[in-house]
């Protein structure tokens, strides 16, 4: 439960530019009005109209009044006026033109979970679809909320098809929003005490007329009168088309899409209460349709008694959402308000006919109780994590509803083959039959008893630690399914070829199964031929597993196949088949698989040899992307500019021993597209789900690990989201993808075109970030689906199995990945970024904005650097500045900083002009730049920060949430002061930071993990977050992977893990590295995803209250190089003493030290 805890309202530098919600620029009037929708003043008070409120011209505080007397206070970015209504929390991700608009939430003051609202603004009203001439992007002819809260607005927005800001529409609407807020804080509040009543009062409003004033319970009204069509219309009419007649009830616009433009039938939509008998239109139809709408179902009795009637007359009816609880009361069943209602796009519901699990689209706060059907109907959908009914159907006669939205708009569209069920119907034809893919029983995982693991082998660019974590995660999935595990990999630095420790035997199995180890270990060379002398030396291996050891598992698994080795001992592939893994690594394959399903790759031509390679470069034109087939991290590509350039680059592919196969790939050039990732994963009956989206902050042209990724995506809109990741499921389906894989896009900055780049049908880099960045442990998942585990079978862990896996993470916090390059050590290395992957690891950052997680990222990845501003001096000249921002390089990033706070000519426009990064990354990053370079602010708050005078708190908290440190404070306030000051101020000023968790589904469900982060944007700390059993011992991470400290670090900090557990004590984990094992949550008592920094150990020990002290000596240098600060900060280090750590490190000291013992030197 919330208290009354106050949210700091974002002041001053944070505060969007004075007039830019000017109602001059914002939609002049509301959308077409196909409907005729009403317009009473009763639809006023929930802002479906401008209503008189006045676009906010200067930013003023507003504050959310729940009516348990909670107060949440922010700050206004729409409508000057105030409204009343029942709060809800929605947990999409993308979708608010969508969302905002749809009637089901009229009378609803929305809260958005995601944190970052409005980055791709608003898209115009005018625009219209070719079939119905409804607007493109919305779902009704008005903003149809009542209020809009949201933790984080993006007052500029980028993307190709915006129109204006979301502020300036709702102002225009009469909307109110508000952000600021602690969103996660008011979910948990919403999720405990249920839906409740509220109001979002804007100072300077006017005072509400006496309607509106007060709290007001919007379900008491007639709401589904105030949204539906007062006259009937009708879409597609033509001889000889079936007819659906359509009973609105406030029914999205993109259902009728689906009626008319996929299904070509004639629609006649109706008012809700249209008399059915009566018929007074006499109108004719084939099928009936209720559609969805808002509010309590009980209040449309006409429509209740019309569905009544329609039942008896057996023409075949179909609903949808509140359609769903109006045809079951009409069948005689009964209803219930849920507790806080399932909003969002991401609910796993499976069709009991088949047990298959879909991800639906939701917005509902009322249910149908199903055990109240009578006889002849049945339920038809469940929803897999609270077990609500989710469709009901008759058993003999042609009637059926479902509660979600398979039309989608926003979310996606996995079940819209409903549409295609009722219209078979109502056309006459035989059921379709869904019947399951016998395989699945034919080789089932009780057959399994033991299992050869195939490992990656030593470290590689493109293939380091992460696989040490993927392998793990096998090895502990399979243990748990009683499977004796063989297996292959000569790196002893990685915990997987480790052997439980005999110290660990007694302790308790929930903690012991986190401990699995192979059964047996094979320290070889990962090759085919090792791997045949295994087989033939362990008798009786049942399956083999390749798609956990990167690309060199892959290649052994391939040669063992084509060479009958496997088939000939009666192994089984486990996972994907070999065949759908080389139709996806043989790139002729590939674009052939893809035409069969009507998709494309890249303009792409196959070569064997150098003539062959210049044909396709002419065919194509140059420039060109030269690539070898069946080969890891881009391992011998490049781009080409002319003949002789492809030349080398094609020699170089073709001999030089990189590609088990001499193919090689002539791609499209792409540069300056958007690169957007999708982690897919499915189970051997046909569920397919993904579990992260991510888009790369650089432009098409740098491999994507070396690239800056964001998860989730932040500049994609619906439509992109949900395009890309509907196109992810149908080509993975379709090459046959078993377990987990990714697959990559390039996307149009200023369309919808797109094309796919590859998919990789195995556990990649990508899949232990994406892994790390969701808390769905993709691995572990992956392993048990190998074996033909289901998705709906497998229960999260997080919420303690109280939710399926069988669904897709909902993010309320922002992820950034920044690479780890050690170009610098080689003299003469090319430091220019491109198709071939150059990094050697990479850090994980987690905040709930991208300047706070941004800003993180660059300091793990080394700990000398300060932030996002300039690290190598002022001084390039403006063409070298140019250069350094057009030419990608491990130092671009600080280019970009050196251009930011330079200003004089540099701006945001000429940074993107030349760099080709999206609009509103850069926006963001400036926003960092410009508080950085403003002396006056800093000026202005030293004197504060000296005195820990309580005024400091506002700069204070305003600079932690742009992600700066404490250093970085100190060194720009000047005045003598340094960090230590800094966080004495702070802390005196209470600005500390709060803890959140990963939870997987943005606090819609009580979590039970340990998984944790930190951020000054909260005003409370999550449950599971240290308040019970704290204290014991703080174990440091070693960081990204480096030159000279890799996976060998990791190994040491999960072993210190495993034995401080193993004899009872607590253990805290923090580290940034996502490609560990020791981020494994389940590896700790608390994994504290954070920083190796001075600031934030401390805050983490002192959070935790750590009494037994900390280890550093297992983390390499990065721990060691801060534990005299942590001492001098008065945390206690175990181990050697911190000044004979210095001693050690420090050459003088050392030297000194051997000349007073007397030994050489």
């Amino acid at each position: 439960r919330l208290a009354s805890f106050k949210t700091q309202r974002t002041r001053d530098a944070m505060k969007p530019t004075a007039n830019k919600f000017n109602s001059a620029s914002a939609m002049q009037s509301s959308p077409g009005r196909s409907f005729d929708r009403c317009t009473s003043t009763s639809s006023l008070v929930d802002g479906a109209e401008f209503a008189g409120g006045r676009a906010a011209e200067a930013p003023v505080d507003a504050t959310l009044v729940l009516a348990d007397g909670t107060r949440l206070e922010g700050q206004s970015f729409g409508a000057r006026t105030s409204m009343p209504g029942e709060v809800v929390f929605n947990t999409g991700m993308v979708g608010y033109p969508e969302a905002l608009t749809d009637p089901s939430y009229r009378g609803q003051i929305l809260v958005l979970t995601f944190p970052l609202v409005g980055n791709y603004g608003v898209p115009s009203a005018s625009k219209k679809d070719a079939s119905c001439g409804l607007p493109l992007y919305f779902e009704s002819d008005a903003v149809q909320i009542a209020g809009l809260v949201v933790s984080n607005y993006s007052e500029d927005p980028s993307h190709w098809a915006s129109e204006q800001s979301l502020g300036a529409w709702l102002a225009a609407a009469g909307v109110p929003a508000m952000s600021g807020v602690d969103t996660r804080a008011l979910t948990k509040s919403l999720r405990e005490s249920g839906s409740c009543l509220g109001r979002l009062d804007v100072d300077g409003a006017p005072p509400p007329p006496p309607d509106r004033a007060g709290f007001v319970d919007p379900n008491l009204r007639n709401l589904v009168a105030e949204v539906s069509t007062k006259t009937v219309k009708t879409y597609n009419a033509g001889d000889g088309k079936r007819t659906i007649l359509a009973l609105d009830c406030g029914m999205k616009y993109n259902i009728i899409r689906y009626f008319v433009e996929t299904h070509d039938v004639t629609l006649i939509v109706c008012p809700h209460d249209y008399d059915l008998e009566a018929n007074p239109n006499d109108l004719k139809w084939d099928g009936l349709f209720c559609s969805n709408g808002p509010g309590d179902p009980s209040m449309c009795a006409t429509t209740i008694k019309n569905l009544k009637w329609a039942i008896a007359q057996e023409t075949p009816i179909f609903g949808i959402c509140l359609g769903n609880q109006l045809l079951a009361l009409a069948a005689g069943a009964k209803t219930y308000k849920m507790k806080y209602g399932n909003r969002g796009m991401n609910q796993p519901c499976v069709d009991l006919r088949t047990t298959r699990c879909y991800i639906t689209s939701q917005n509902h706060g009322y249910a149908v109780d199903d055990s109240s059907l009578p006889d002849g109907w049945k339920a038809l959908f469940l929803n897999a994590n609270d077990q609500s009914n989710e469709g009901i159907i008759h058993t003999s006669k042609p009637f059926f509803s479902v509660q979600f939205h398979p039309e989608a708009a926003g979310g996606p569209f996995d079940t819209a083959f409903l549409f295609e069920s009722f219209i078979r119907v109502v056309r006459g034809a035989a059921p379709q039959l869904t019947l399951l893919d016998p395989a699945i029983y034919r080789h089932d995982r009780a057959s399994l008893k033991r299992v050869l693991l195939v490992g990656s082998g030593g470290l590689s660019i493109g293939q380091a630690g992460e696989f040490d974590y993927s392998g793990s995660q096998a090895i502990k999935a399979l243990k748990e399914e009683g499977i004796e595990v063989v297996l292959i990999n000569p790196n002893i630095a990685t915990v997987q070829t480790s052997r439980e420790d005999p110290s660990c035997a007694d302790v308790e199995t929930s903690k012991r199964k986190e401990m699995a180890s192979a059964d047996h270990v094979y320290l070889l060379p990962v090759t085919a031929e090792n791997v045949r002398r295994i087989l033939d030396k362990e008798k009786n291996i049942d399956g083999i597993i390749v798609s956990m050891g990167g690309q060199t598992a892959l290649n052994v698994g391939i040669e063992l196949w084509n060479n009958q080795d496997l088939q000939k001992r009666g192994v089984r592939v486990l996972g994907t088949k070999i065949d759908a893994i080389v139709a996806t690594e043989d790139r002729e394959i590939f674009s052939t698989k893809l035409r069969e399903i009507d998709e494309t790759l890249a303009l792409s031509y196959p070569a064997t040899t150098v003539e062959g390679a210049l044909e396709a470069a002419h065919k194509i034109g140059y420039p060109v992307l030269v690539r070898a087939a069946f080969t890891l991290g881009g391992l011998g590509s490049g781009f080409a500019e002319n003949d002789a350039e492809l030349k080398d680059l094609a020699v170089r592919a073709l001999e030089g021993g990189s590609s088990t196969t001499k193919q090689i790939l002539i791609d499209q050039d792409l540069r300056g597209w958007k690169e957007v990732e999708y982690e897919v994963v499915r189970d051997v009956r046909d569920n397919c789900i993904t579990v992260c989206n991510m888009e790369n902050f650089d432009p098409l042209g740098v491999h994507t690990g070396d690239s800056i990724v964001v998860a989730p995506s932040q500049t994609l809109s619906n439509r992109e989201y949900f395009k890309l990741r509907s196109t992810a499921l149908k080509v993975i389906r379709h090459i046959g993808i078993v377990g987990e894989c990714n697959i990559q896009y390039a996307l149009h900055p200023e369309s919808l075109e797109y094309c796919i780049i590859e998919v990789n049908p195995r556990l990649s880099r990508s899949s232990a970030l994406a892994s790390k960045a969701t808390g769905y442990p993709l691995a572990f998942v992956a392993a048990k689906l190998s074996m033909g585990v289901t998705l709906p079978e497998l229960r999260n862990s997080v919420t303690g199995g109280a939710t399926t896996m069988g669904f897709e993470p909902a993010l309320d916090y922002c992820v950034t990945k920044v690479p780890r390059w050690d170009l610098g050590k080689f003299q003469g290395a090319n430091r220019v970024l491109g198709s071939a992957m150059a990094s050697v690891g990479e850090v994980m950052a987690i905040g709930r904005t991208f300047e706070e997680s941004f800003q993180k990222a660059l300091r793990m990845v080394d700990p000398s650097n300060p932030g996002f501003e300039p690290i190598d001096g002022m001084e390039l000249s403006e063409a070298d500045l140019e250069k350094k921002l057009v030419v990608p390089t491990d130092r671009r990033v600080w280019g970009i900083a050196e251009a930011m706070y330079k200003g004089q000519g540099w701006d945001k426009a000429r940074v993107r002009d030349l760099t080709k990064i999206d609009d509103w990354f850069l926006s963001r990053l400036d926003k960092i730049a410009a508080a950085g370079r403003d002396a006056s602010r800093w000026a202005a708050l030293a004197p504060l920060v000296k005195a820990q005078d309580a005024a400091a708190a506002d700069g204070l908290r305003d600079a932690k949430q742009l992600g700066f440190t404490d250093a970085q404070i100190a060194r720009f306030c000047g005045h003598g002061l340094d960090d230590d000051a800094v966080r004495a101020a702070r802390k005196a000023c209470g600005v500390i930071p709060r803890v959140k968790q990963i939870d997987t589904l943005a606090a819609e469900y009580a979590a039970e993990t340990n998984y944790l982060y930190t951020t000054y944007h909260g005003d409370d700390d999550d449950e599971m977050a240290g308040r019970v059993n704290r204290g014991g011992t703080l174990v440091l991470g070693s960081g990204p992977y480096r030159i000279g400290s890799s996976v060998e670090f990791d190994w040491c900090g999960v072993s210190a893990m495993r034995a401080l557990r193993a004899s009872g004590a607590r253990g805290v984990m923090v580290n940034c590295n996502p490609e560990t094992v020791s981020t494994d949550y389940d590896e700790c008592d608390a994994l504290y995803f954070e920083e190796l920094s001075k600031e934030r150990v401390m805050d983490v020990y002192e959070r935790e209250a750590i009494d037994n002290g900390t280890i550093i000596s297992m983390g390499g240098q990065i721990p060691q190089n801060i534990a005299c600060d942590l001492h001098a900060a008065g945390a206690k280090v175990l181990g050697t003493h911190p000044d004979m750590i210095d001693a050690a490190e420090d050459r003088s000291k050392f030297s000194a030290l051997m000349d007073a013992a007397g030994g050489d030197q």
